[in-house]
């Protein structure tokens, strides 16, 4: 009896799935979005502060929104036993608030008190809660379970000068604040290189990482082989 000439049916490359980013296609798409509300929105927005804005301005507009998170980053301190950054927050708001005109020059790293950033996120990795999967958050960006948990606790549960800031003044004020942070980013992005969407997720992990550790990181797991040196302070 003649055999079959017909062969088993290969199976193709098995797909490899980052256990970082296990929704990478979702998040991609997300990302897709908002690259394009940003290149069509907040970008030129962005561009045509910087140019019109004064650079003792634009630093000025930088402090005094950087100063309000001083409140975050004590109060996430206390809920991290960090006595040393609780002091260090209480100090560098009453040192900018009182001899800064209320945040808008910041003397307290003049007297060696640089800031220590912390949130809740922060908080839930000190205490063993793990990241989760990386995730793209439409208009948000690049966040975490941990992380998104974080911004929530920081926005809606603990204290925040925010609160004290009547409506709709406090949207004014958020939109100022957003313009101003997508301004600083864009010098930034001449370091971007290779796939944005793996820079950005790497660079966000990294950071996260870095401050949750207090900067104590020995590797760097997330990382791929054409972003391993990145400078993470901007992202």
């Amino acid at each position: 009896m003649a055999q079959s000439s017909q062969e088993p049916a290969r199976e193709g490359p098995a797909t490899q799935v980052n256990a970082q980013d296990p929704y990478e296609s979702w998040n991609r798409k997300v990302y897709t979005f908002n690259d394009t509300i940003d290149r069509w929105v907040l970008k030129p927005v962005a561009s045509t502060y910087r140019t019109f804005m004064p650079d003792f301005a634009d630093r000025a507009i930088t402090n005094f929104f950087n100063n309000l998170t001083e409140v975050r980053n004590f109060t996430n301190s206390v809920l991290q036993l960090k006595g040393e950054s609780a002091v260090v927050a209480a100090g560098r708001f009453t040192y900018n608030t009182v001899f800064g005109l209320g945040g808008l020059i910041d003397v307290a790293t003049a007297f060696d008190l640089p800031e220590r950033p912390e949130d809740f996120g922060q908080t839930l990795g000190h205490w063993g809660a793990g990241s989760g999967p990386y995730l793209m958050l439409p208009f948000l960006g690049p966040s975490s379970p941990r992380h998104l948990s974080g911004l929530g606790a920081d926005g809606f549960l603990l204290p925040s000068l925010w609160d004290n800031v009547e409506s709709p003044d406090n949207y004014y004020a958020r939109g100022v604040q957003i313009v101003d942070r997508r301004a600083d980013l864009i010098p930034a992005e001449s370091f971007i290189s290779g796939d944005t969407y793996t820079f950005v997720r790497n660079a966000f992990l990294q950071r996260r990482e870095f401050l949750i550790n207090d900067g104590k990181v020995t590797r760097d797991p997330f990382a791929s082989d054409d972003n391993e040196d990145l400078m993470l302070d901007d992202f």
